[in-house]
């Protein structure tokens, strides 16, 4: 239980983080700061389980037929990756309390920082395949909102809109490798597609699962040709790019790689895809890193190469280079996120990061210096630092990997050339920001920063020097673990040693230091050659290009789909439709209509077919007078409700009357702002093919319902007869399939209610009409607009009408009713309210704002939910006793009746919603009347 707390902690705590900002910035800190802490703790409990060799698993069913569950998974890789969110999680929330400025919202920081830490704990943490997707979506979402946290900047917009383009077109790609690849192991689980490697890599499936796969480990990660959404996410804060490229984001691809590993790898298409793909991003992204002005650019290249090296390491399939590679991400988090510290403390001291204008800087600010220069020299790979072990584990698996293959040398040698880089763009780092001159026109004078913001780096650069000097005490035990993970069997011999000869490893750093101090010294004469290469060879830009290019097409395809008609559009979805069907019928074998013996025509069905066709012929004869064409409508509502009574289903025929109610109460309301009569038709060519293009579509409608009625089919009514009483309690089916077997549906229904209300709310608020002052035929407006008698008569009903709601809201588990019923009841009682006495007398009496019964709506129905996993039962699963109460005799306690009455809650409040944004409109024309 204490894995889903690990979860669930950051991913709710963010709106309380986000409410705490009210009380002021320290507050808000805190709050993140603390539900930070308590994930950690979660976390920790579990930590001697994992080291004694145990991979702890947790189960809950969610959507069992789909092989879907709420399925969590902790050993050694999950471990690593888990300490490292939260870890560096907790030390960016410190940094970011003293760089943030005081006009910022840090509520609203903090929230989207939390909800992204869920998000990636959720990834690293999950079991089932599925749910991790879940998780990876989530954190392209909460990466958006964090890249576009200064969302006034035009470029914070774009960056974030490229990160989440980008991402999210690999996420769809891993959606299609992910479920082939649950297809061919059998099991999204990841405890049965580990062990099916074997079986995995034979199958014929294998090429395309692992195309799609890598498709959304490079988008994720930033792997070439997709790496240009990271600098351009640099617009964000400091420390959202100290998070992001260190230990959540970009490592996500990361993971999934590790984690597939022993299913994936050891083919010549993983070896070709993932190393070649690895080794070009290296060396693009170091040599790139080198010739960046901007300090956070030169770490976001950086970042790119590094990543680079890790995927180069995974490509080479040897347990070695999966060790070496578990290494270098833990290294990489602990000197990134510290150098992006630094970067940050440097521009909010000195208001820029320009490398041209931010010299000399060490005379000012010695003690941030000091902590630049380890975090850069350990991501140089200088010895005694973290960067150099797992670096000296790189060359020396790429030297080996290398021997007896044909020009074997020419990998060893890039990877150099890319050591090289590394040094010089550190070596550029240090010496450009805190040598090399003096500042040149600073917007402020440079100085140390606060103790507190300088904590959290200082912690970072002193893990990289205790894991440089020390390996085996304090990283040994947890890359033991995390390797173990990932290679699913025995671990090859490996020492972290600091010294182990001097042997070909030890010769490739020192070629790379060497080489790196002298192309450092050249840089200059290679600005001007890096700077016309970067313009040819820009991938931003040619995403740019391509999506102008994109929105040019989408604009001639509207141009000549649209043309501003609501009836050519609907033309086209109609023809298409009855090419679609029209195709299937005609390449189908089999007869039109089935064997199944109809049911027989009865007086009822004729009567109520007739009224059909009665009533349409009436609308389509009125169609120009609005407000009668409306009124007529209104009778297909009252028809359909006799259906669903001949067919036994009470339910939905007083639901059906009620919606009818409101329906036409509010179309009326919105009638009053449009024009009485309908335009006339363009002309009897156009009415006739609209005519025969509506007479075509309904045959084809109903040869379709006649094909599949004809034939014998299993219905599914008889499960929920079977069990609605004995497993949802209820004898009301419909009732107990709304609120238990269908629950989330339910749930989701009346979130888009809910949506759909606020966004009217939006698009009506502040709206100014003109209204009408004569009718049709010239007389003026009647201000009679409240009859006394109908006033004090719905009075008087109002407390009878919300006695029936509450009555039909308690029965509903075992007799016809229900909260949507109940609150479609309640919403027409107070209708009529405004109807009768106006917007003015009820607003007096009534609160205006509906927008906390529906939020109270949905969090009781959520919460309601959420207690059934509590208990160990899937997602909404409703719970019920029987009880004896006196004098009242024997009584039924349900669960489902808080959700249902959240639904209540919801459908009343966003009925009211409407209508009040609709009368308010009505008394804003005639500000002068009684309304």
């Amino acid at each position: 239980m204490s894995l889903l707390f690990t979860i669930l902690l950051p991913l709710f705590g963010a709106p309380t983080a986000f409410w705490a900002s009210r009380f002021g910035r320290i507050k808000s800190a805190w709050t993140a700061g603390i539900i930070t802490s308590g994930a950690v703790l979660c976390l920790v409990t579990e930590i001697p389980s994992v080291a004694a060799g145990q991979t702890l698993l947790w189960h809950l069913e969610w959507v069992p037929m789909l092989g879907v569950d709420l399925d969590l998974r902790l050993d050694g890789l999950g471990l690593l990756f888990a300490l490292l969110i939260l870890a560096i999680g907790l030390l960016v929330i410190l940094y970011a309390r003293y760089y943030l400025p005081e006009r910022d919202d840090l509520g609203r920081f903090y929230a989207y920082l939390l909800f992204f830490m869920g998000a990636m704990l959720g990834i690293v943490l999950s079991e089932n395949l599925i749910l991790m997707l879940v998780f990876w979506e989530l954190t392209s979402l909460s990466s958006f909102l964090l890249i576009s946290y200064s969302y006034r900047k035009r470029e914070s917009r774009q960056g974030a809109r490229m990160a989440l383009a980008i991402t999210g077109m690999g996420g769809l790609a891993l959606l299609g490798g992910i479920l082939l690849l649950g297809e061919v192991a059998g099991s999204h689980q990841l405890s049965a597609v580990l062990v099916r490697g074997e079986a995995v890599r034979a199958d014929p499936l294998y090429i395309p699962l692992l195309i799609l796969i890598l498709l959304g480990v490079f988008t994720k990660s930033a792997q070439c040709p997709f790496h240009f959404w990271l600098p351009r996410a640099m617009v964000a804060p400091t420390p959202v790019s100290a998070y992001l490229h260190s230990a959540t984001m970009v490592k996500a691809g990361i993971f999934l790689l590790a984690r597939l590993f022993p299913v994936l790898s050891g083919t010549t298409a993983w070896t070709w895809l993932v190393m070649g793909a690895g080794l070009v991003t290296l060396l693009f992204g170091a040599w790139i890193a080198l010739f960046k002005h901007d300090l956070k650019g030169l770490l976001a290249y950086s970042t790119i190469s590094h990543l680079g090296l890790i995927t180069l390491l995974l490509g080479m399939g040897t347990p070695l280079a999966a060790v070496a590679a578990v290494f270098h991400v833990f290294n990489h988090a602990t000197f990134k996120a510290s150098l992006f510290m630094a970067a940050g403390i440097i521009d909010h001291e000195c208001g820029t990061r320009d490398m041209r204008r931010i010299n000399g800087l060490w005379r000012f600010m010695p003690y941030t210096g000091t902590l630049a220069m380890v975090a850069a020299a350990s991501m140089a790979g200088v010895p005694l630092f973290n960067g150099f072990l797992s670096k000296e584990m790189f060359f020396a698996e790429t030297a080996n990997f290398a021997t007896g293959l044909d020009h074997g040398w020419l990998l060893p040698l890039l990877v150099v050339i890319a050591g090289a880089l590394a040094v010089a763009y550190s070596l550029r780092f240090i010496h450009d920001v805190f040598f090399n001159g003096t500042p040149v026109d600073l917007p402020r004078m440079p100085h140390e920063p606060p103790f507190w913001m300088k904590v959290p780096a200082a912690v970072l650069v002193g893990a990289c020097l205790l894991v440089g000097i020390v390996p085996e005490v304090t990283v040994d035990p947890i890359l033991r673990l995390a390797a173990g993970s990932v290679l699913q069997g025995p671990l090859p011999e490996f020492d972290l040693g600091i010294w182990h000869g001097f042997e070909l490893p030890v010769v490739m750093s020192l070629t790379a230091l060497l080489a790196g101090v002298f192309l450092y010294a050249l840089r200059r004469r290679l600005f001007r050659l890096a700077a016309r290469l970067e313009r040819r060879i820009d991938a931003g830009i040619l995403y740019e290009r391509s999506l102008a290019e994109l929105r040019l097409f989408a604009a001639w395809i509207t141009r000549r789909l649209d043309g501003s008609s609501l009836q050519q559009r609907l033309l086209f979805l109609l023809l298409a439709a009855l090419a679609l069907g029209t195709w299937g019928f005609v390449g189908a074998s089999a007869p039109l209509l089935g064997s199944r013996i109809l049911m027989p025509i009865d007086g009822m069905s004729l009567m109520i077919t007739a009224g059909f066709i009665l009533v349409i012929l009436t609308t389509l004869g009125l169609q120009k007078q609005r407000f009668t064409a409306l009124i007529v409508v209104g009778a297909l509502g009252l028809l359909v409700s006799l259906v669903f009574v001949k067919f036994s289903a009470p339910d939905l025929a007083l639901t059906q009357l009620v919606v009818e109610i409101v329906t036409i109460v509010l179309l009326l309301l919105a009638l009053y702002f449009l024009p009485q009569q309908s335009p006339d038709e363009p002309g009897r060519v156009r009415v006739g093919r609209d005519a025969l293009v509506a007479c075509a579509f309904g045959l084809g409608t109903g040869l379709l319902s006649m094909s599949i009625l004809t034939r014998p089919f299993t219905p599914i009514s008889g499960y929920f007869l079977d069990n609605s009483l004995p497993k949802g309690g209820g004898a009301n089916v419909v009732n107990v399939i709304l609120v238990d077997f269908r629950g989330f549906d339910t749930l989701g229904e009346i979130t888009v209610l809910a949506l759909a209300a606020l966004a009217i709310h939006a698009l009506l608020k502040g709206l100014r009409l003109p209204g009408l002052t004569r009718d049709n035929e010239g007389r003026p407006w009647n201000w009679d607009l409240h009859p006394v008698i109908m006033a004090v008569l719905s009075r008087l009903l109002l407390p009878l009408a919300l006695l029936v709601a509450v009555f039909i809201l308690l029965r509903g588990h075992n007799a016809p009713g229900g909260g949507f019923i109940a609150g479609l009841i309640s919403a027409v009682a107070l209708i009529l309210q405004y109807l009768s006495n106006g917007v003015t007398w009820t607003h007096q009496r009534l609160s205006g704002n509906m927008l906390p019964p529906i939020g109270a709506g949905l969090l009781l129905a959520s919460l309601t939910g959420l207690a059934s996993l509590w208990f160990g039962h899937p997602f909404l699963t409703s719970a019920f006793i029987h009880v004896h109460w006196p004098i009242v005799g024997d009584f039924e306690l349900v669960s489902a009746m808080l959700f249902d009455l959240g639904v209540y809650l919801v459908v009343v409040g966003a009925t009211l919603l409407i209508l009040i944004q609709l009368g308010g409109m009505h008394r804003a024309t005639h500000p002068g009347k009684r309304g």
